[in-house]
């Protein structure tokens, strides 16, 4: 006889492991995204063409308003810091409340990548990195290395989406020469062609190798540094 107690407890949820009982008796995995949140984030693959859009213009309104918009250095300090505490604090609630990153998700449709879904945005290592570089380089190095994580970094995406041929792990050759040759002309105009060129083939290579870091935070560190290192160290302009 089919038992109708039987069938309601098991229907219960589990407190074991923190996962639930289903109806047919398997144990569901409490790590696993919610279809509503899988749903969402699938729509953030591709191209993304308009988050490529925000990354260039996000660079190059942040360069503009600190090299032309007149406020003293404090000033920018105060509004870098706020924006970088901002992000901070959004991917804190978004990581910790499904419910957040799943409206994040809907929201930034457009903007987001899948790599966010449980990890801080790279928006939010991209205001990182402006603001560890307007603190700690000199204020004429600022410029060139924003331009170049602003510029770079899409075009080598683009590259590497429609014309990446030839692959090496997860990069491509087509991908890192377009960023190697955006980098270089960004910078040029800023700091002279040697300072620039080496600073390309440095944040190249970072960009192209697997290190964990994202990219968003390595490039800008990592221009300012190079530029810094070439000018004052060994002299090249």
């Amino acid at each position: 006889m089919f038992d109708r107690t039987q069938s309601t407890r098991v229907r219960r949820p589990s407190t074991q492991n923190g996962g639930t009982i289903t109806q047919h008796g398997e144990r569901s995995n409490p790590h696993r995204q919610p279809t509503d949140l899988v749903q969402a984030v699938g729509s953030t693959t591709g191209l993304q063409p308009w988050r490529r859009v925000f990354h260039c213009l996000t660079g190059t309104t942040v360069v503009v308003l600190v090299e032309i918009g007149g406020m003293a250095r404090p000033t920018v300090l105060a509004l870098l810091a706020a924006g970088t505490i901002a992000a901070l604090a959004l991917d804190w609630v978004r990581l910790t409340r499904p419910n957040v990153n799943l409206a994040f998700f809907k929201f930034f449709r457009t903007l987001a990548s899948p790599r966010e879904t449980r990890k801080i945005a790279s928006s939010t290592w991209y205001a990182v990195g402006v603001f560890l570089v307007f603190l700690l380089a000199p204020r004429e190095m600022f410029a060139p290395a924003v331009l170049v994580t602003a510029f770079a970094d899409p075009a080598a995406s683009i590259a590497g989406r429609l014309a990446g041929k030839h692959h090496f792990g997860s990069k491509s050759i087509d991908g890192s020469s377009a960023f190697f040759l955006v980098a270089a002309s960004v910078m040029a105009p800023f700091v002279g062609i040697v300072p620039a060129l080496a600073a390309a083939v440095v944040v190249t290579v970072l960009e192209a190798a697997p290190l964990g870091m994202d990219d968003n935070l390595a490039t800008p560190l990592a221009a300012a540094g190079v530029i810094w290192a070439a000018e004052t160290v060994f002299g090249l302009s």
